[in-house]
């Protein structure tokens, strides 16, 4: 595969702020209260209408991957629909920076809106939403004609994203001829060929069969690396979640119960719900080193990276037949040092509602 260089947009931060969204004839009637406590149960049996979200705030910082998850219903795909737009919020603010400057997306109007929606962000679909009697290459200069530009330069473009997709060859192809994993990957290439710096992802691998999904998880990690964008990203799995977010924040019944990156939320869950969901979490895939670093002097065994999850300095202990490790940092200065007990402690914890010390601590 031929590698390109490509110009990006600089990423964009997201700032959600006290967004409510009441779904029925008369929202803001009920406004006041479920801002006052009413239940989600009680405006829906006796008023008929439908509670959506209730007070969410959420900071998405630039250039990271920021995940909603939840169980169906929690309002997660209500919440990435807010952030272009397509839904209408009751109350709350939707911020987001646009030339070094926080715009309301909410205040927006309908020219200003169609500007960002074309601009600022670009979305990929559970159901893939290809043109069926468009080829690969053109489904995915398709946002690029919309913006007008010319047929060469969007081809051009287009076709760069085809190929770091991992789809060169076939971009005469149409979706039909493909399986679901290469259509997914020719949504992601029309999504990314727009150059927008905000990627909307709702659900967008939880059509796939799970190698399938495995792998343009990978893909989508690998282009991270490489482009930077701030990306929202939508699913109830929470192994997807681990994998995926910088960021996690994890809804229910239309309401933020836990926010923070992977570890915080395995190893400090906020109530009963969130350490349900966490209880059977492989901790050796999100714990880091820096987690279980002790102070001390270099000892003779492998260099670890602080950010290196524990079941890797595991492998690499084992490889080596030693038992301790060094944690050093990318400028070579030592950290600390990491044993193989003290792994073993941390992904098999003698009580498995506690975590280490240290790990407590790091998840604070």
């Amino acid at each position: 595969m031929v590698e390109h260089a490509v110009p990006q947009a600089a990423p964009a931060g997201i700032s959600i702020r006290h967004l409510y969204k009441i779904f029925g004839p008369a929202p803001e009637k009920f406004l006041g209260p479920v801002r006052e406590g009413m239940s989600k149960q009680e405006l829906r049996d006796v008023h008929g209408h439908v509670l959506g979200l209730r007070d969410i705030s959420i900071d998405m910082p630039a250039g990271g991957i920021q995940v909603v998850m939840g169980l169906s219903g929690s309002g997660k795909s209500t919440l990435i629909r807010h952030i272009n737009r397509l839904i209408d919020p009751t109350a709350g603010e939707v911020l987001v920076q646009v030339n070094g400057q926080p715009v309301d997306v909410v205040k927006m109007n309908q020219r200003e809106l169609l500007q960002f929606r074309r601009q600022q962000t670009a979305m990929v679909f559970q159901k893939f939403a290809l043109f069926p009697h468009f080829t690969v290459l053109e489904n995915a200069e398709y946002g690029l004609q919309v913006q007008g530009l010319a047929r060469k330069k969007r081809r051009e473009n287009a076709m760069r994203w085809v190929e770091r997709v991992g789809l060169r060859g076939y971009e005469d192809n149409y979706p039909n001829q493909l399986s679901g994993g290469m259509q997914q990957r020719v949504g992601l290439a029309r999504a990314l060929s727009n150059d927008a710096p905000i990627l909307l992802m709702d659900e967008a691998f939880s059509a796939l069969d799970p190698l399938i999904r495995s792998d343009m998880q990978s893909v989508l990690l690998d282009l991270q690396q490489e482009i930077g964008k701030t990306i929202v990203f939508i699913t109830h799995d929470l192994d997807e979640a681990l994998r995926l977010g910088d960021r996690i924040a994890i809804l229910r019944d239309g309401e933020v119960v836990q926010q923070g990156t992977g570890q915080q939320i395995v190893l400090k869950p906020a109530d009963d719900y969130i350490a349900s969901f966490v209880r059977d979490v492989n901790r050796g895939r999100v714990i880091r080193c820096r987690t279980l670093s002790l102070p001390g002097a270099r000892v003779e065994g492998p260099d670890v990276d602080p950010g290196l999850v524990i079941e890797e300095a595991a492998r690499l202990l084992s490889a080596e037949n030693k038992d301790v490790a060094n944690v050093v940092n990318s400028k070579g200065r030592h950290l600390g040092t990491i044993s193989m007990g003290d792994i073993i402690g941390a992904i098999v914890p003698a009580n498995p509602q506690a975590a280490p010390d240290a790990a407590v601590a790091e998840a604070r």
